[in-house]
């Protein structure tokens, strides 16, 4: 029996809309609107607008909230001041990634946390069985519509909405506001390297949300962006996705995500953590970009002078800067920047190079 696919509050907009749907993570998703290249640049030109409801939220509340939560991720929540967020990977006792996630820390007795579509589940489960202390962890991914609004311009249409919030709000800030008498959680977080915020309002106030910001923003070229652009603006900036370029298999110190461990403390994984970082890694994920003609795909082989060295996680042709690029892992000492690797597309070795990243930094 296979199961059911899940709607946003949103979806009837988005086919309305002239949307190609398609299921992504159990759920029906736009992949585009008028084509992936032109929503991406609208995102780095101007102000696009993503359907990301099928995002997971997590709520932690209790007197021990925010020791659980320090606990069950790499980075430092105590650190954390009351209305700011965090990136942060959550690891298992091996150290590995069970998932990737945004912490919202509202005060020391509550915390939200944004996790992934794909790993909700797994994810509460693995928060409920690590559970340190006395905490309540509750998914309630099915109390919010999750809207983000991304590009140079969305801080000039957010200033049209609410002055006042537009003022205040700095990257992994987040406050609370309302519109209409519908209340919004408004963070200065995205996935897509440009300047832009996330809204997280109730369920039933998706439509009203999207309405508002999108018919607020027309002038200003305010477009709706589907998950196909979202990939490939996500990939320039270097972000890592959940699946491909991390997952179980591999550590945030070999996944270029060292920052975000906070060591000295107890976590879970941190012993096993604590020991990698004494030694180089055996590998690193690295970005690269084609010398010749094609497009790597996700497990693609690297190879070096007729050997394989690595494998391909991420690649796509980059809109932005108009040549083929993508993220893999690849033996040392090869992946130092200016290494020249080979990256087999359709059956034939392609020439590449390793690149400093992010591939595409938004100006400040």
């Amino acid at each position: 029996m296979t199961e059911q696919i899940r709607k946003t509050a949103l979806a009837d907009v988005h086919v309305a809309a002239g949307g190609r749907m398609v299921e992504f993570a159990g759920w029906l998703m736009p992949v585009w609107f008028d084509g992936i290249h032109k929503e991406h640049q609208a995102v780095r030109t101007a102000v696009g607008m993503f359907d990301v409801s099928h995002m997971g939220q997590v709520l932690v509340t209790g007197p021990d909230a925010e020791d659980v939560v320090d606990f069950l991720v790499t980075n430092d929540v105590k650190g954390l001041a009351a209305g700011r967020a965090l990136y942060t990977p959550t690891c298992n006792a091996s150290g590995t990634i069970v998932d990737d996630l945004i912490v919202y820390k509202k005060s020391a007795q509550e915390l939200l946390l944004c996790v992934n579509a794909s790993t909700t589940e797994k994810d509460v489960l693995h928060f409920v069985q690590n559970n340190p202390g006395k905490a309540s962890i509750v998914n309630v991914s099915d109390q919010y519509s999750q809207i983000a609004v991304q590009g140079p311009k969305s801080y000039e249409l957010l200033g049209r909405v609410w002055p006042e919030a537009a003022a205040r709000l700095r990257p992994f800030d987040f406050l609370d506001v309302s519109h209409g008498g519908r209340p919004c959680m408004l963070a200065g977080t995205g996935y897509t390297g440009e300047k832009g915020y996330e809204l997280y309002v109730p369920w039933e106030a998706g439509p009203y949300y999207w309405k508002l910001f999108m018919d607020t923003g027309k002038d200003l070229g305010c477009v709706p962006v589907g998950l196909g652009a979202r990939d490939t603006l996500r990939l320039e900036a270097k972000f890592c996705l959940y699946g491909n370029d991390i997952d179980e298999t591999t550590n945030p110190l070999e996944a270029g995500l060292g920052w975000t461990v906070h060591f000295g403390r107890p976590f879970l994984g941190s012993e096993v953590l604590e020991r990698l970082n004494a030694t180089d890694q055996p590998r690193k994920l690295v970005g690269f970009e084609m010398l010749e003609r094609g497009i790597p795909h996700q497990h693609a082989p690297i190879f070096r002078d007729g050997k394989q060295v690595g494998v391909v996680t991420s690649g796509t042709k980059s809109p932005t800067l108009e040549k083929a690029i993508g993220l893999g892992y690849v033996s040392a000492p090869w992946h130092k920047r200016g290494s020249e690797l080979a990256i087999e597309i359709r059956g034939k070795q392609a020439k590449a190079v390793v690149v400093k990243t992010p591939f595409y930094k938004a100006a400040s």
